[in-house]
């Protein structure tokens, strides 16, 4: 890449004598002399093998190559002062930005903050919930928390949490006051509760259907078309808990609803949905104290959560 990049110094030179009309101008921008932009910009027409001003008695004229090249290289060093400005406010910030799913977030980490903020009240969090995976280069987060099959994410680290084991959940008062529920084809006497699956950058479905779960566990006969929709698991679990039929969860999200006796398994029937939650920072990322301490403390819940499943 760098290799086919033209000197930094070239492209500020040209951009400043572009945008002002003027070598002179140029230089007081950039604290040099207006030879030294002539000769900068005299490089970069050498390396690209392209005029970009026409010289004239009194000044200069942007060539058609030159106005294309001098726009686009507007837009790109407005991106880096963007870029940079981001960066220094996010190192600056005590603030920590995690982002995740917002069912994980609302239902497991949440609860969970204040032991966090006993062991370490000199970091604040900020929690960003996003379905879709985090740009890392592009937005001011520090780490988030990733649905997917991972671990292959490329510029990422990458720590699992828990698998996504997959049953079906629903009010006791349901069971109490319906139908038996003995094998997972008794299930077609019984509103589903559904999840519309999101697709990740991937292409990936990742939440498991009741025609998936289903087929898996030998009942592919059961219409699995019935039932209410909800963009979200924590908005299917509530109607759950309301009693309006049998949804599919994990023991991350249902776990302190089934602890609790709120909830329970409708079936001892599980799929592996063949994904997971896992926590995900740039590479390198770690080398950050409040970062570390954060990773550090999740792990520890993490492995509390999976001995309590």
């Amino acid at each position: 890449m760098a290799a086919r990049l033209p000197p930094l110094a070239s492209l500020r030179a040209f951009e400043a004598a572009a945008r002002h009309l003027s070598f002179t101008r140029a230089a007081e921008d950039l604290s040099v002399t207006p030879g030294a932009i002539s000769q900068q910009v005299k490089q970069l027409e050498d390396w690209l093998g392209v005029q970009l001003f026409r010289r004239m008695p009194k000044g200069v004229l942007l060539t058609d190559a030159g106005q294309l090249y001098g726009s686009e290289l507007r837009e790109v060093f407005a991106r880096l002062v963007l870029a940079s400005d981001r960066v220094r406010r996010q190192a600056a910030s005590p603030i920590l930005t995690i982002s995740m799913v917002p069912s994980l977030a609302t239902r497991w980490l949440i609860p969970r903050l204040g032991e966090f903020r006993a062991r370490h009240p000199e970091i604040d969090l900020r929690l960003e919930v996003n379905s879709a995976p985090t740009d890392f280069t592009r937005e001011a987060v520090d780490a988030g928390i990733r649905q997917g099959r991972g671990p292959g994410w490329p510029g990422l680290h990458a720590d699992p949490l828990f698998p996504n084991i997959v049953f079906p959940v629903c009010s006791p008062r349901l069971l109490e006051e319906g139908p038996p529920l003995r094998s997972p084809r008794d299930l077609a006497r019984l509103p589903l509760l559904h999840e519309d699956p999101w697709i990740d950058a991937e292409g990936r479905s990742q939440e498991l259907t009741w025609t998936e779960w289903l087929a898996a566990v030998g009942a592919p006969e059961v219409d699995a078309t019935r039932g209410p929709h909800f963009s979200q698991t924590q908005m299917s679990l509530r109607a759950a808990l309301a009693g309006q039929g049998v949804a599919l969860a994990n023991a991350v999200l249902a776990g302190e609803d089934l602890r609790a006796g709120r909830l329970m398994r409708a079936l001892p029937h599980q799929v592996d949905a063949g994904s997971g939650y896992w926590f995900v920072c740039p590479e390198g990322g770690l080398g950050k104290p409040r970062l570390a301490a954060f990773r550090a403390w999740l792990l520890e819940e993490a492995a509390r959560e999976r001995e309590a499943a």
